[in-house]
Parts: structure tokens; C-alpha cells; sequence
């Protein structure tokens, strides 16, 4: 029987991820993601192995703001993040985004300025 895709993630660099999971619906998830963004996405899939994420640059809505005018970071400064991930079992919201946070430090180290974050288990969606 065939796996269904549960996640597809296109980027910019023109590489398709496809991640088969146990559930039957077929989600279609385009992502167009800098460099930033994909470290961000790559760091977050090896270390919260998420069931589902979503990556998604909002540095243009800013783009009158201070942190992105001053940024070398090519104006990936802004992100949406919805992680849903077993490893936030038991956790609180402030512990779940304090995850998040320091598996970033790097990024934020480096002109990444805001994050919205979504952190669920998958009972929780």
C-alpha cells in the first residue's frame, strides 16, 4: 500500500521534502524560505521531530521596523512558527516557546528579531 504524504515543503532552493506519516490526509504545504528560514526549519524538524511545522517569513510586514532596516540578515527577521510536536507532552506554554527560543539562540544571536510562536502536542490538534 502507498504511504500518503502528510507534509510536502517546497523552498527556494528548489528541494522537496516529503514526510509520510501515519495519518490519511494529504496536506499540500508550499514554502517559499530563505536561509534563515530553513535553518529554522531544519533545526526545529532534528530536534522536536514534529508531526507538523509551518515556517513562515513575515519580515516584509515589518518592513518599516527598525530591527529590519538595521539587519544584514537579508530581511528574514520576522517568522510565524506553528510546531505540533510530541516533545511538548507535559509542558507548559511558557516551557514550550522557552524550547523553541534556545534551540534558536543562534539565530536570534545573529539578527532573527520576533518569533510567533504555535506549540501543540498532537492531542491537542
Amino acid at each position: 500500500m502507498w504511504n500518503t504524504p502528510s507534509f510536502i515543503s517546497v523552498s527556494l532552493q528548489a528541494s522537496l521534502h516529503l514526510d509520510y506519516g501515519s495519518t490519511q490526509d494529504m496536506r499540500l504545504k508550499v514554502v517559499a524560505l530563505g536561509s534563515r528560514g530553513m535553518r529554522i526549519r531544519d533545526r526545529l524538524n532534528k530536534e522536536l521531530n514534529p508531526v507538523e511545522l509551518e515556517v513562515e517569513d513575515v519580515s516584509h510586514q515589518h518592513a518599516g521596523h527598525a530591527a529590519v532596516r538595521g539587519s544584514s540578515a537579508g530581511g528574514e527577521t520576522y517568522f510565524n512558527l506553528r510546531v505540533v510536536s510530541e516533545a511538548f507532552q507535559g509542558k507548559s506554554l511558557v516551557k514550550r516557546h522557552r524550547m523553541v527560543y534556545d534551540l534558536l539562540q543562534e539565530e536570534f544571536q545573529s539578527g532573527l528579531h520576533a518569533l510567533s510562536t504555535v506549540a501543540k502536542t498532537p492531542t491537542e490538534v
